[in-house]
């Protein structure tokens, strides 16, 4: 669904969005409150072993994935290194000028700026600086070191989610919903592009734990009710009785009778009449939709709708939500986590460039794979894209009460993970301020959470030749020279460190991650 020309938006399109729900859309329906599979009853799945209890103190933790598409190089953020540092070769590596790399005391983090009067070919200016968002958020993030398995950018996306297979082929967010989104009505919501989006390869998990993709997180929340926007719409309890003899003459008709017993068409049937509804209860129709009242372009309470009342501080916020695809990805996470709507959510940016922003792009072409044309302006540009909504995204969800007797916000039950595809190559001609990189499996991970071990790096980085190196996943000892793929230990260690039960799963111990 789209704005016409004159930008107002038309009862055909508001009707074409709501229909989404009135039709149990194939992709909104598996997710739906109250929507799990016939086979997928409590006793059914405790038999498979898809149960899971709460952990810890049995209320559900929350994970982010900011998907930092096209290879966000963690040696030109958090882990820099200074020119001074890398002896004879430092003209010929990805090291910066000393004064470029600054420190943050009592800290291991680093913080770049870069400052450059275009970013690549394009005539923009870049001036970043990340030592303010490291100063402010260092006690609460965790960079592990990394050594992935593919350069190939939707696989690495992938196997950044799944570990590289490594429990089932189940991805963090399923695991995730698996574990606390139960009662969710849509555990899993995936914003995501490319391997992001991708949901894995355990078929045996409920159909609850798989992502339900969003591509327009500003105008989804209006295909989340059947009738709400249409105007002269008749009650609720005339159209429960249209829904109840829809559903009485689909069950006699011949398609009905011949697959009664089939197991989609069972759960087809439960999420039509039962989930579909329940969802409606909710209200997120309003309480997700950040859009204001604004006749004659978008004509809300025309169609009997209105904003959610968080809507004019998110855009406050995020002030290019309907421009900039993160901005209104990064609002629509916070009120799925806020109105307890989803345990996971996941969001990032695109190849495709985005206008908006102080100088017109939001977003450049590639994203950190811009890296290509000019590595360290498309670096400090899309860090600080990143550094940018999740410092936002951290102070929304630490201002919202989670459970006010117990003084817990919502960020303190929350885990932001920062997944990127890969690394970049090292080496530029001597002394070259702009230069292009390609691929690398070397590189490393920003998380950030209350429950993490914070202000930490797990592995380090030998200065001499810009190279990380891994760690034990269960103590933290650094391990100089040991550069074997740690995918399993990323993944276990997000996994332990948000209370999921891996028991059975063959994944490592991940205590390292977590904050004693």
């Amino acid at each position: 669904m789209s704005l016409r020309k004159d930008g107002r938006l038309s009862r055909r399109e508001l009707m074409k969005a709501l229909s989404m729900c009135a039709a149990g859309s194939t992709v909104l329906g598996p997710l739906l409150s109250g929507c799990r599979d016939a086979l997928d009853t409590p006793e059914a799945l405790e038999q498979r072993g898809g149960v899971r209890q709460l952990q810890g103190d049995g209320k559900p933790r929350f994970l982010i994935v900011v998907g930092a598409a096209g290879g966000a190089s963690i040696i030109d953020s958090l882990l820099a290194v200074r020119a001074s540092e890398a002896g004879a070769q430092a003209s010929r590596l990805n090291t910066f000028p000393d004064a470029q790399v600054q420190g943050v005391d009592g800290s291991p983090f680093r913080a770049v700026r870069v400052s450059s009067p275009k970013l690549g070919s394009i005539n923009i200016p870049v001036n970043t600086d990340q030592l303010p968002f490291v100063r402010k958020h260092r006690d609460s993030m965790l960079v592990a070191t990394s050594v992935g398995t593919s350069v190939n950018h939707v696989i690495a996306q992938k196997r950044s989610l799944t570990g590289n297979a490594a429990w089932r082929g189940r991805t963090l967010q399923e695991c995730v919903a698996l574990q606390y989104g139960s009662g969710f009505p849509i555990p899993n919501v995936n914003m995501g592009v490319g391997g992001y989006a991708e949901r894995g390869t355990d078929a045996s998990l409920p159909t609850y734990c798989y992502g339900e993709v969003v591509t327009n997180p500003s105008l989804w929340p209006l295909g989340l009710d059947g009738s709400k926007g249409l105007k002269d719409v008749p009650s609720r309890d005339v159209l429960a009785l249209a829904r109840r003899t829809r559903d009485g003459l689909d069950a006699q008709s011949v398609f009905g009778q011949t697959f009664e017993n089939a197991a989609a068409l069972r759960r087809w049937n439960e999420q039509r009449g039962v989930g579909q509804p329940a969802l409606e209860l909710r209200e997120l129709i309003s309480r997700l939709n950040i859009l204001p009242n604004l006749p004659p372009r978008i004509p809300l309470t025309e169609y009997g709708l209105s904003s959610s009342p968080d809507a004019a501080r998110l855009r406050s916020v995020f002030p290019d939500y309907f421009t900039d695809p993160v901005q209104g990805q990064a609002a629509l996470a916070f009120l799925l986590l806020k109105y307890r709507v989803s345990v996971t959510v996941t969001l990032g940016p695109s190849f495709n460039v985005a206008v908006g922003g102080e100088n017109g792009i939001a977003n450049p072409p590639l994203a950190f794979d811009f890296s290509h044309n000019d590595h360290r302006t498309g670096q400090a540009f899309m860090w600080a894209r990143v550094m940018g909504v999740v410092d936002k995204l951290i102070d929304l969800l630490a201002a919202e009460p989670f459970d006010e007797a117990a003084g817990e916000s919502l960020w303190d039950r929350t885990l932001i993970y920062v997944a990127t595809d890969f690394g970049r190559t090292r080496s530029r001609a001597p002394d070259a301020s702009e230069f292009g990189t390609g691929h690398d499996l070397n590189n490393g991970f920003l998380m950030l959470s209350p429950m993490l071990r914070g202000n930490t790096v797990l592995g380090g980085i030998d200065p001499l030749t810009t190279l990380t190196y891994g760690f034990d996943p269960r103590t933290g000892t650094p391990e100089p020279g040991k550069v074997s793929s740690n995918e399993p230990d990323i993944f276990a260690g997000i996994l332990t460190a948000l209370g999921v039960d891996t028991s059975g799963s063959g994944l490592p111990d991940a205590s390292a991650f977590v904050r004693t």
